[in-house]
């Protein structure tokens, strides 16, 4: 049984014109004669004492569990909210102490303080409470008398929409503050005189619930709306007007972990516009529709965080809420671990323009390339498509737009769009560098190996490190670089993925580079790994062993595969190694491998006069004890292989044998009247050579035998490393270059994908520019962080220069107000974020912690996000 609760006594709201007409409306049916507002605005506002002619209520969970699973469960089998209220004493400052406490007033009363209020500051005297983004809305209450001066409070899904049912359970989350509950309208009083009046025996038995409707204005403790054109900020903890960036300065505490999400939810936080938009009802803009948003529960759970942070209250806030929220939203983001910040920031962003947009139907519109029109008419076509479907405070204040051309390599066909953008992940050039040793081998026989030292990035990629090899080489336009890494006898991996990073290769790694020529590119190759015979000097005889040697041999197949031809390619390979007849004579002991060896490892080989080097050259030079001997090369007369007699001669000195890539089994040996070796040749034919004992004394076997390794880390010393300029990532982000061969595009004109090159130009810049700096790679085996100090303007950012677009600009320039801060390397680091403040200056932000800074100490290696606005 549930009767309608009257008033204590008539109100002047009921009887009087006047003041009817300045009261807020509550239901169109039934207005409500009693209104919910914060208490501390009202004790700031109303003519009597705080506490005067007002009940303090303390709101309390009515008959809930106190262990976490089981107040689920309770929710969940009865959703409706109960709260138990405890009359209490009345006592100044009650509301004191962190509490969330309201007010519940006369309609009439709250009209007349809003007039005081309105004609105090000399607005205009139309302005009411109601008719800005105040947010009101009806709330249908339940309340019932349990024991002599505790009442329960029932608000029902029922009995309310579910959008006010949801604020509702917000305002009285017992769980995040206490809350206390000031009846300054005599409802409560009303509702337990009449209990009280009852006869015993009803009393007793009473189940009877009283309804009363109110209109809440208590959505928040702080509230923004426009007068006079002027962005105002009505404090109701203190009673006073001021700017919407006068707080702010209230800390997040670390839940474990959490110290990106904290960091960037502190940028966000004190975005001017996300400020006045989130403090004001943003709640009708919430679209509950969109498939590609989250319910509105993203931009509830942030909208409620961020005004937690926007008052004057100085503890910090713990976000429990609002990660359980984005775990259910993101499961990257669930549990305890450290993660990116600025991954953080672009679910976010993403998140609540979907929440917030205000298109419930997008329309489709196809995306027309720009076919020889003019950049700014097909620039506004594309950037008119993009706000037809997306409409959001994020949109207004985040989406910029750029250019993209792509021009085919083999038709020169050019392709130009222009697309969104919600931040720039800008490339960090690094100038530390990695020294690395390769030894480059002929695949034809013409040229002696010989290693090289290149100087590639850091962290840079396989394309960057070929790059600076071929300039060592002097690679030919027709050749091409086939670069392997080499582990016991045999080549265990193939780097032919150019966008593979360097820093996979360890220091102990040994790898050798093969020259092709490019019109053999595609052709099967034949892959040579040999054994020789070395002495084994034991204690009573010498035993002759086989031993690998460490570098395989490499050529192309071309033709037909047969055992002549397998020999034949194979005694060409090591015309480089064949000692002349007269050094061949030389006795073991009076050789210098070793000293050769040293020579062909020369990273910068000294020649005098500029002489070619020895790879170029058809001499060579051999040092042994008593000096240096200049032999020629292998020529006719000295030993080439240049008659039937001989080269027969050679191949008898050799057995080879199929086998596969690991070396493993042992296939049928190979003759030199074989014609027909195999079916089908592979795209790797594995040939594996015994050398007889004799061999031995006619190859220089040195560089075979002995590989160099990969140099260790050379990092420049930071004390000589220069700043890289904002404008320096910037130019690097914009430069032509080549798209990756996973992003290969579609050429209408050679119909087939093309590795095109791609050209970006800004072309319209959005009102606050977030700018990423792209200090972490990820590999599947490694996790890389540059620690590259970044030198950005703080209170002069020009981007004019790089706007593609010269008509009809907005100001390009643009001042910083926020950083996110990363310490540390990708094992263990921590986020922090810097903080400017109009008027108090910039402040860093360290979870709970808020302290000072100065803007000298802003520009240091661990700045990861820029927020900046225009100016």
């Amino acid at each position: 049984m549930a009767t309608a609760a009257t008033a204590s006594a008539p109100t002047s709201a009921s009887t009087s014109t006047s003041a009817a007409c300045d009261a807020p409306a509550a239901s169109p049916s039934s207005p409500a004669a009693v209104c919910l507002v914060p208490f501390r605005w009202w004790a700031g506002v109303r003519e009597e004492a705080a506490e005067e002619g007002g009940v303090r209520y303390a709101a309390t969970p009515a008959a809930s569990p106190s262990y976490y699973g089981l107040r689920l469960l309770h929710s969940f089998l009865h959703p409706d909210l109960v709260l138990r209220l405890d009359r209490g004493e009345r006592r100044a400052g009650a509301a004191a102490g962190g509490s969330r406490s309201y007010a519940l007033v006369p309609a009439d009363e709250l009209s007349r303080a809003l007039a005081r209020q309105n004609s105090s500051l000399a607005l205009h005297n139309k302005h009411s409470f109601a008719g800005d983004s105040a947010g009101a809305y009806p709330l249908v209450l339940r309340i019932s008398v349990r024991e002599t001066s505790i009442l329960t409070v029932k608000i029902s899904k029922k009995d309310n929409p579910v959008d006010n049912y949801k604020r509702a359970n917000k305002m009285f989350n017992i769980d995040y503050q206490p809350v206390h509950v000031w009846d300054f309208s005599g409802q409560t009083n009303l509702i337990l005189m009449n209990e009280w009046n009852r006869p015993h025996q009803d009393y007793c038995h009473s189940e009877q619930e009283n309804l009363l409707e109110v209109q809440v204005y208590a959505m928040s403790d702080s509230l923004t709306f426009k007068i006079g054109g002027t962005n105002m900020n009505i404090d109701f903890f203190c009673g006073s007007f001021g700017r919407a960036g006068s707080m702010g300065l209230i800390g997040l505490e670390n839940l474990g972990n959490t110290c990106f999400m904290n960091s960037s939810i502190q940028c966000l936080a004190h975005t001017t516009k996300l400020v006045d938009y989130f403090l004001g009802d943003y709640d009708r803009d919430i679209n509950r529709t969109n498939p590609l948003g989250l319910n509105g529960e993203l931009a509830l759970a942030f909208g409620e965080l961020l005004r937690s942070l926007w008052t004057n209250d100085q503890k910090p806030v713990a976000p429990h809420r609002f990660k359980e929220n984005i775990a259910c939203f993101a499961p990257q983001f669930s549990g305890f671990n450290q993660h990116d910040s600025q991954e953080l920031l672009a679910f976010l962003l993403d998140g609540l323009h979907e929440d917030l947009n205000q298109v419930k139907c997008k329309p489709y519109e196809e995306a027309k390339d720009a076919s020889g029109r003019p950049d700014e008419k097909v620039a506004d076509e594309y950037w008119s498509n993009h706000l037809a479907r997306n409409d959001s405070v994020i949109v207004d204040t985040c989406h910029g737009q750029y250019k993209s051309t792509l021009t085919c390599p083999t038709c020169s066909k050019r392709s130009v769009t222009f697309d969104p953008f919600m931040y720039l992940s800008l490339p960090v050039p690094s100038t530390a560098s990695r020294a690395m040793t390769v030894t480059v081998f002929s695949t034809d026989g013409s040229r002696e190996p010989f290693s090289y030292d290149v100087s590639v990035p850091q962290f840079g990629t396989l394309s960057d490190l070929v790059q600076a090899l071929s300039a060592a080489c002097t690679l030919g336009d027709d050749e091409t670089l086939l670069i392997t890494e080499v582990y016991n006898n045999r080549i265990i991996r193939y780097l032919e993925e150019s966008s593979d990073s360097v820093s996979l290769l360890r220091d102990g790694d040994k790898l050798v580079a093969y020259r092709l020529p490019k019109q053999y590119e595609k052709s099967p190759l034949v892959v040579f790994t040999h054994k020789h015979f070395v002495e084994d000097s034991g204690v009573d005889s010498v035993t002759p062993q086989m031993k690998e040697f460490e570098a395989p041999l490499l050529a192309c197949l071309s033709g037909t595969v047969n055992g002549l031809t397998l020999q034949s390619i194979y005694l060409k390979l090591l015309n480089p190694f064949q000692f002349s007849k007269s050094t061949s004579s030389i006795t073991d002991g009076e050789r210098c491998n070793g000293d050769r060896a040293v020579d062909l490892m020369d990273a910068t080989p000294s020649y005098p006069d500029e002489s070619v080097p020895l790879e170029d050259n058809p001499e060579s030079s051999h040092c042994n004890a008593n000096g240096c001997e200049v032999t020629e090369g292998p020529t006719e007369s000295s030993g080439g292989l240049t008659a039937v007699s001989d080269m027969e001669e050679h191949m008898e000195q050799f057995e080879f044998y199929l086998t596969n890539e690991r070396d493993d089994i042992q296939h049928t040996r190979i003759e030199v009247n074989d014609l027909k070796l195999i079916e089908t040749t592979p795209s790797r034919l594995h040939v594996s050579v015994h050398w007889h004992h004799s061999a031995s004394r006619q190859y220089n076997t040195s560089v075979l035998n002995n590989l160099p390794e990969i140099h260790k880390l050379e990092l420049i010393p930071k004390e000589s490393e220069d700043c890289v300029a904002l404008h320096g990532c910037l130019e690097a982000f914009l430069k032509e270059e080549p798209l990756g061969p996973e992003d290969m595009w579609y050429c209408p004109c050679c119909k087939k994908h093309q590795q095109a090159m791609k050209k970006l130009d800004l072309w319209r810049l959005p009102e606050v520019l977030v700018i990423h700096l792209k200090r972490f790679s990820y590999t599947q085996f490694t996790r890389n962080k540059l620690e590259t100090s970044v030198d950005f303007p703080i209170s002069d950012l020009d981007l004019s220069s790089y706007i593609a677009a010269k008509k009809d600009q907005p100001n390009s320039r643009y001042h910083l107000y926020a950083i996110s801060n990363h310490y540390g390397n990708m094992g263990g680091g921590h986020y922090t974020a810097s903080i400017y403040q109009e008027g108090k200056g910039w402040f860093k932000f360290d979870d709970e912690c808020v302290t000072p800074i100065s803007e000298d100490n802003l520009k240091t290696p661990a700045a990861y996000v820029l927020f900046y606005r225009r100016e």
